[in-house]
């Protein structure tokens, strides 16, 4: 599924919708990398203040790691607050969980999740904008910049078939 900007604030808007029919954050907690961007979304959206914390098995852009790792602590901004925390996707729920300890350790009042999209197996958030098993490529990741010029992100380069 290759979602475009357009499509990716509309979904953000229907996220936002959603969370604002459930639930009444006090602070936005996005999840770099890609989590801050739908998260600085809905907080926009919501008039929120907003907070990111970093959890990822890369590092610049290469995996690294088999688990997901804390890389930068939860805001102490958190504390005695309805928190919600925000990333781009989710299927096992490892990144969310982590998210979740690191910010309930802080105290908040109350803590929900929130994602751009989910599996339709695994872990499942508190609201999800959309459901689907197919890859997902971002508007942000589908070009890179290298050396001077944009070229496809390599992990979205087409295979070369038999000869």
């Amino acid at each position: 599924m290759d979602v475009s900007w357009e499509m990716f604030g509309e979904l953000s808007r229907a996220l936002a919708l959603k969370v604002a029919s459930g639930f009444d954050p006090e602070v936005v907690v996005g999840i770099a990398r890609a989590g801050a961007i739908p998260g600085a979304i809905v907080a926009s959206i919501l008039r929120r203040d907003f907070y990111s914390m970093s959890i990822s098995r890369k590092e610049a852009g290469e995996v690294v790691r088999a688990r997901p790792a804390v890389l930068s602590a939860a805001p102490p901004q958190v504390r005695g607050k309805r928190v919600l925390i925000v990333d781009e996707i989710t299927t096992s729920g490892e990144t969310l969980r982590l998210a979740l300890a690191a910010v309930r350790d802080l105290g908040p009042a109350e803590v929900r999740t929130a994602t751009s999209f989910a599996r339709s197996r695994g872990y499942r958030p508190d609201f999800v904008a959309l459901t689907t098993d197919a890859e997902v490529i971002y508007p942000w990741d589908r070009k890179i910049f290298e050396g001077d010029e944009w070229v496809v992100n390599p992990r979205y380069r087409e295979e070369p078939g038999p000869v």
